[in-house]
């Protein structure tokens, strides 16, 4: 939100007040003097004015957890363990998932409280390229490699997926390359072939690819270098 408005919607400040406090540089966002009426406030940020503040701000925080399968990619859930249940941090009612997988799917999940670090990765037009590996019930042939590059036809969205990458690394084991998260997506796309899959793993979104020193279940913060490039 852009610092006139955050202040504007403060109920002490009408747009008069707000113009002659950015002109007089009386306004502080984490501890920088403001005069620009678009510079950005966010959630994370501690607003002052003189020497009072309007805003305390937070840390923002950024997990990459290694989700094992059979637990529910779900902040509660009654029935089934869930992805926060495995997370032991301090106010973690404020954090959720950025780009969920399915209960016996396993692999790279991030968890944030920041949530428009978390829309920018998720939503479709990013199309930020998610990496699986797949094993299957049946073989898998060439045939699949030119199919997935031109997408599957889903009655239920009445959509045609984007182009996939698929490479086989045996008869029943391949690596897929997608840009979408479409409700049990890898499955359905399989399932054309009627080719049942038995596992499957992320391995990477974008740039980031799953620490191999994680275990199933655990977790570690993502360093400072590793949010900027997502």
């Amino acid at each position: 939100m852009r610092v006139d408005r955050f202040l504007s919607n403060l109920p002490r400040f009408n747009r008069k007040q707000v113009r002659l406090l950015l002109v007089a540089r009386r306004v502080r966002v984490d501890g920088i003097a403001i005069s620009d009426p678009h510079h950005e406030v966010r959630e994370f940020s501690r607003v002052e004015c003189d020497d009072e503040v309007l805003q305390e701000g937070r840390p923002a925080r950024y997990f990459m957890l290694h989700k094992p399968m059979g637990c529910v990619s779900a902040t509660v859930d009654p029935q089934h363990p869930t992805v926060l249940d495995l997370i032991d941090e301090p106010d973690k009612q404020d954090l959720h998932i950025a780009g969920r997988l399915d209960f016996n799917t396993s692999g790279l999940m991030l968890i944030t409280n920041d949530g428009q670090w978390s829309r920018r990765l998720t939503q479709p037009q990013t199309k930020l390229p998610k990496i699986y590996y797949v094993e299957t019930e049946q073989d898998i042939g060439l045939e699949y490699i030119k199919k997935f590059r031109e997408g599957f036809y889903f009655a239920f969205e009445n959509l045609t997926t984007l182009p996939a990458e698929l490479t086989l690394l045996g008869p029943r084991r391949a690596r897929l390359s997608i840009v979408e998260g479409r409700y049990h997506q890898v499955k359905r796309m399989f399932g054309f072939f009627n080719n049942k899959v038995l596992r499957l793993h992320r391995e990477s979104m974008g740039p980031l690819r799953l620490d191999s020193d994680l275990a199933p279940g655990s977790y570690r913060a993502l360093t400072l270098e590793e949010v900027a490039r997502m």
